[in-house]
């Protein structure tokens, strides 16, 4: 199959029709391999993983903190991908599924601040300091509630779609400092990039690597909070759909009255 064939294909996915008869068909396996991970990488960190030698505890707070951080900025350039293709294609499902990603985002950003206070205070002697990762992520929780305030302000949907096409293409730019803050900026307390380094912690790299004692449940939790999301997703795109053909319906009737 050429590569444009595939591509046409995809598209079709653009009809609202397609989507929700598709989506509806592979839920139940989504959320039920959602569980499966969540529940085995849970548990798993929870109880059967011993504690980290200078953190003690705390560090089981990885398992919601990490797959949350990251869901949260990937949810945010989720939204980006869609919005560009609402934009330049005008297929409405994109900028409802874009729409119906943002509550999403906005719960994992909040989860992921909360954990991250939670852990930070008894590692770092504050519940909140104005490190640049930590600065760049509530910036982006800001984003996340203004993108959901516009959609609520604006009652045409195509012009409401464009606007907040354009905030996410500038919240974007808080969404990649939330990932890369701690390679731009030497200053803060919040540490590098750990998960993709694993192995024995020794040496001078005690604060880069994880142990693959924490890192294989890690991994489980991060593959169920994907899940989890694209299941939210899934989910919340068709009921988007469906709010927006109630309300052509009922314009119509206004119309033939």
């Amino acid at each position: 199959m050429s590569l444009a064939t595939k591509a046409n294909a995809l598209w079709e996915y653009a009809n609202p029709k397609k989507f929700l008869t598709t989506s509806e068909r592979v839920q139940p396996y989504v959320w039920s391999a959602a569980i499966a991970c969540l529940v085995v990488g849970l548990v798993w960190g929870f109880f059967f993983t011993p504690d980290d030698y200078r953190q003690g505890s705390t560090v089981k707070i990885i398992y919601l903190h990490v797959p949350a951080a990251l869901m949260a900025i990937n949810a945010w350039l989720m939204m980006l991908v869609t919005s560009l293709i609402w934009l330049v294609r005008r297929h409405h499902v994109s900028a409802l599924a874009a729409r119906a990603a943002a509550p999403i985002g906005v719960v994992m950003t909040m989860i992921a601040l909360a954990t991250g206070a939670i852990w930070g205070q008894p590692m770092w002697g504050t519940w909140w300091a104005w490190d640049p990762r930590l600065t760049s992520f509530l910036i982006l929780f800001l984003f996340y509630l203004g993108y959901i305030a516009l959609w609520e302000a604006i009652d045409n949907p195509d012009t409401a779609a464009d606007l907040t096409s354009v905030l996410c293409l500038v919240g974007s730019v808080f969404a990649i400092l939330s990932r890369y803050a701690v390679n731009f900026w030497n200053q803060g307390l919040h540490q590098g990039a750990s998960i993709m380094r694993t192995g024995a912690v020794t040496g001078s790299d005690t604060e880069e690597k994880v142990s693959n004692v924490f890192f294989y449940p890690l991994f489980l939790c991060i593959v169920g909070f994907v899940l989890l999301f694209i299941a939210l997703l899934l989910y919340r795109t068709g009921t988007e759909i469906r709010a927006r053909r109630i309300k052509a319906l009922l314009a119509r009737e206004r119309v033939g009255a």
